[in-house]
């Protein structure tokens, strides 16, 4: 099966193609307020690079959220548009999985992402991977309230910097590889059904709350 994966949450994009336990290709790159104009040429690129055409991608895993607003719309559109075009079988998966499998430590994961006035995106997994906090949008001292019933734990950050410092922390490294192996039976769904997973309102949602 060869598989495409895509993630622009953050100002970085990481994306890949996958076969069979193999990685054919990748980019790891940060492009802060570029992503938008590159991250469709960058793709294409590692289609370029390995001969491979479009039509022959068997599945694609994009990464609907959490994260910036404007990230994840450019990779849920390209992953949408793909996915409908050529009536390839597409699914999702959160930011927060894929920064929590792509940390090798044997303790509990604890993947973080800024989402300023003291909120964090946040969730909690043990050494097996298994959810015990589910993916959420949370108050910096509620996670740590959270947190401090662990043993041993790592913080994982997605490279972008956090309004609070926290302990243990380090810096995500994306084992794409890895990601897609773990997901790659996921079920599939429509790809009109794809859409962002802010974990919150958009501000100017909730201005129109207020």
């Amino acid at each position: 099966m060869r598989i495409l994966y895509i993630d622009t949450s953050s100002s970085y994009l990481y994306t890949a193609i996958v076969e069979d336990k193999k990685l054919l290709g990748e980019v790891k790159e940060e492009f802060g307020q570029s992503l938008s104009e590159v991250a469709l040429p960058k793709i294409v690129s590692v289609f370029t690079e390995n001969n491979i055409k479009p039509e022959q991608i068997d599945k694609i895993i994009v990464v609907n959220g959490p994260g910036s607003f404007t990230g994840i719309r450019i990779g849920i559109t390209i992953a949408k548009v793909y996915s409908w075009s050529l009536n390839i079988p597409i699914t999702t998966i959160t930011s927060l999985e894929a920064m929590m499998l792509s940390n090798e430590k044997d303790a509990y994961k604890v993947p973080v992402i800024d989402a300023r006035r003291q909120y964090v995106f946040g969730a909690i997994y043990d050494s097996n991977n298994r959810q015990i906090l589910k993916p959420q949008h949370i108050k910096i001292e509620d996670l740590k309230q959270e947190m401090a019933s662990l043993d041993n734990y790592v913080v994982i950050t997605n490279n972008e910097d956090l309004e609070e410092d926290f302990d243990k922390i380090e810096a995500y490294n994306p084992n794409i590889l890895k990601i897609v192996e773990y997901f790659k039976d996921k079920e599939p769904i429509n790809p009109h059904a794809v859409n962002p997973d802010y974990l919150k309102l958009t501000e100017a949602e909730e201005s129109k709350l207020n």
